[in-house]
Order: C-alpha cells, then structure tokens, then sequence
C-alpha cells in the first residue's frame, strides 16, 4: 500500500529494504515476523502485527511517500514520511521525537495513557465512548466524525487548529496531568512487545 505512493522507485525500494532485514532479523530470532500483537490490541479485535500495520498505513491518509527513515535518524524532507520504529508507543514517540518532531499528535483507540516530554502530546481519540470515560486525558474527540456530528474536513480544522494552540503553549491534557516523566523510551533494537 505504501510502496505504491512513494514519490521515487528509491523511495519504495527503501521501505522494502527495511521490512526484508526484519524478515531476516526475525528469522535469526527465533521470532515470527508476523507476530503477535499485545493484550489491548487483542481485546480490539487485532490477530496479529500484519493486521495492525494495515491499520497504521491507512492512518497515513493518501499523500505522497516522501522518505523512508530508520529509527531517530534526523527527519529532512516536508510531507508524509514512514520511520522504521516498533509499535510500543514510547519507543515509537522517543524515535520521532530523537528525529526532530516537537509536537506528537497521537491517535488512539483504546485509550492509551501517554504524554511525552520535551514534545508535547495531543492525544486524539478515535471513538466517543473512550473519550466519554478519559475526557481528563483526551485532547480531542475525533469519535463525532463517526457519530455523524462533524465532517472529516470539520474535523481536521479542529485538530489544525488545537495544533496551533499547543504549538503556542497552551497544555495538552497530558501536560495539565503530569504524563511524560517516564515515557522517553529508546529502541534497543529487537522485537518489542
């Protein structure tokens, strides 16, 4: 899916250069390359990595691929870019964070209680009912697209807009509860669950 919207044939050969080594890599590890996934992603109905990597890929919306990066290597191109990291959320953020990112907008659907430090982060949750019962930990409900209540350009115009204001200094929920301390997390290169 991915490989079909890079902008260069090198571009696309670079993400299939990074998913041969973890082929090879997870080969000599005694560990399945289409492994697992954790016990909240179970619970949401996810059977293994292949499924939840699909999910990811079209969170990347319809833009070209611009660059592929390997983990916390400095990010130098504009637009939509993929970085080779694992899906455990500090690890995955302490990488785009050690690549350049001040702001993480990070999407969740069950409710994931993380903030990162020094880059502040807008937790955007997918469903109305998680954002109902963490409200103090959510920064936006993105759920009203599915309830019917604003449109997908409304509610990017929202997200763009608390962007600006957070990227201004005002707090992100994370921020106002203290989350963050302990969410800087670098990859020790390896299967991480």
């Amino acid at each position: 899916m991915l490989t079909r919207r890079a902008v260069t044939p090198e571009v696309g050969q670079k993400l299939l250069d990074r998913l041969a080594w973890w082929e090879r890599y997870t080969a000599g590890h005694n560990a399945q390359f289409n492994g697992v996934v954790g016990h909240g992603n179970q619970q949401g109905g996810l059977a293994n990595i292949f499924e939840k990597s699909l999910g990811s890929a079209m969170k990347g919306g319809t833009t070209p691929l611009q660059a592929v990066y390997e983990y916390a290597e400095p990010i130098d191109k504009a637009g939509f870019v993929f970085m080779d990291s694992p899906g455990y959320d500090p690890v995955a953020v302490t990488g785009q964070i050690a690549s350049g990112a001040n702001l993480i907008c990070f999407t969740t659907g069950r409710g994931s209680m993380f903030g990162s430090k020094p880059a502040p982060t807008i937790k955007l949750a997918s469903n109305s009912a998680m954002y109902d019962r963490l409200q103090e930990d959510m920064d936006i409900n993105c759920g009203l697209v599915v309830d019917g209540v604003l449109t997908i350009e409304q509610m990017g115009q929202r997200i763009f807009e608390h962007i600006l204001q957070s990227a201004s200094g005002q707090p992100t929920k994370s921020e106002l509860l203290g989350l963050g301390d302990n969410e800087f997390v670098p990859w020790h290169l390896g299967i991480v669950s």
